[in-house]
């Protein structure tokens, strides 16, 4: 089948990888010439997957319309901020339409799919997340991960498009709830770092990510996601390997936060997009707007855009009332 991956980051690179080995041809688009010369010219991706021999026929394009042009399914593996940008310039596109990109649009509180069905009408939107960090998916250690799609058929045929011994697919009817269990573990990812950042032990983390969870069903539910889809892959599975990974980008993130970096330092000075600081602020924008109780969320955000005091958050966080187990 002809796939056309969209960016050439870690996770694009990795995702085109697993395609290629399962027999697909690979067109990868990027924005940078220079990065897609050089993967041609070396096998490698040297800047986000040093050392990861990569497929030897796939086509390489910086142009978006010549990367679609041939394909039956593309996957969509941009930053969040630029993604709507990008699925706007793909609204002719027919077929599958494949969100591996874990956000939440601040403006309008839509995740990834939302966004392919607004801009790209005649496409057929698909989320596809778990506990995939992209370097291990590179290296072919096992993993599984869920494709999530309104239409099941949709979620099927995507899971037979990546399915492999050691990238094992399940498939879900919930696109909302794995999607927003993807995007909202990343702001969680954030304070499990800061936890590490200040020493806290792991009994201090187990609470953070057991808390957690019910915290983002609370929300899905709000959204309309089904609870039951917060207990697997996209919900607690991509969950567990965020905020104890040390190939984490968000986890590292919070840790240098927790040991007195600050914020706007660390993003200015890395090349890899830290997904859970800008979904903070759409996270808490959504729990206002539906009425939901998150006190972690509310604190990160507090943290991260607010300036406000480490240590005051985390006190606050553990001052709260006293309550029963939800």
């Amino acid at each position: 089948m002809q796939v056309s991956v969209i960016g050439s980051g870690a996770w694009g690179t990795a995702l085109a990888k697993v395609l290629d080995e399962n027999g697909h041809s690979i067109t990868l688009w990027g924005r940078d010439p220079s990065l897609l010369k050089q993967i041609q010219n070396t096998g490698y991706n040297e800047r986000y997957l040093p050392g990861i021999s990569l497929g030897p026929s796939w086509c390489l394009t910086s142009n978006l319309q010549e990367a679609v042009s041939k394909a039956s399914v593309v996957i969509l593996a941009v930053p969040s901020g630029g993604f709507r940008g990008v699925v706007t310039e793909l609204s002719k596109f027919e077929g599958c339409a494949v969100s591996v990109t874990k956000g939440i649009e601040f403006s309008s509180g839509k995740t990834m799919t939302g966004l392919i069905q607004e801009c790209m009408p005649r496409a057929r939107a698909v989320a596809l997340s778990g506990p995939t960090l992209a370097a291990e998916v590179a290296q072919r250690m096992p993993t599984a991960i869920v494709a999530a799609a309104d239409q099941i058929g949709d979620a099927k045929q995507i899971q037979t498009l990546f399915h492999l011994p050691h990238f094992r697919v399940y498939s879900s009817n919930d696109p909302v709830g794995v999607e927003l269990g993807g995007a909202l573990k990343n702001v969680i990812a954030i304070a499990a770092g800061i936890c590490q950042g200040l020493g806290f032990g792991d009994n201090s983390k187990a609470a953070l990510v057991t808390r957690a969870i019910a915290e983002i069903r609370r929300l899905g539910v709000a959204c309309g996601a089904m609870p039951e889809t917060f207990s697997g892959l996209g919900g607690l599975g991509d969950l567990v390997v965020t905020c104890f990974s040390k190939l984490s980008r968000n986890r590292t993130f919070g840790e240098k936060i927790g040991s007195g970096e600050k914020a706007t330092f660390i993003l200015e000075s890395t090349a890899s997009v830290v997904e859970g600081y800008h979904t903070a602020k759409s996270a808490w924008k959504l729990a206002r707007d539906k009425g939901v109780d998150a006190p972690i969320i509310r604190e990160v955000h507090a943290m991260l855009h607010e300036d406000k005091p480490l240590r005051q958050a985390v006190e606050d966080l553990l001052s709260r009332e006293a309550k029963e187990e939800d």
